[in-house]
């Protein structure tokens, strides 16, 4: 189980996400399991794809098998809890 961060790091959003991003491994200790992607990469352009993001940033909490457990779109991140939520309670 993953979380991955899709954004651009040149825009508006990108401190605040990545303040989340800092604030949620300080606060959960899951440093393995968080991944910021740029959407100016091939890759982050190619998850956007696979997974209809249409909206930015976005937060995805995927199983171990790349499945979507639950995205959130747009410029208001989720709270923490919820998507920690999705990290302590998968189970593959």
């Amino acid at each position: 189980m993953k979380v991955v961060i899709l954004y651009r790091p040149d825009s508006e959003q990108a401190s605040s996400v990545e303040a989340f991003a800092r604030d949620f491994q300080r606060h959960h200790d899951i440093s393995n399991k968080l991944e910021l992607v740029s959407l100016n990469t091939r890759d982050g352009a190619a998850m956007a794809s696979v997974y209809d993001i249409v909206g930015y940033p976005a937060i995805l909490a995927l199983g171990d098998d790349g499945a979507a457990l639950n995205i959130w779109q747009g410029e208001q991140l989720p709270m923490m809890d919820d998507v920690i939520g999705y990290v302590y309670n998968y189970h593959a």
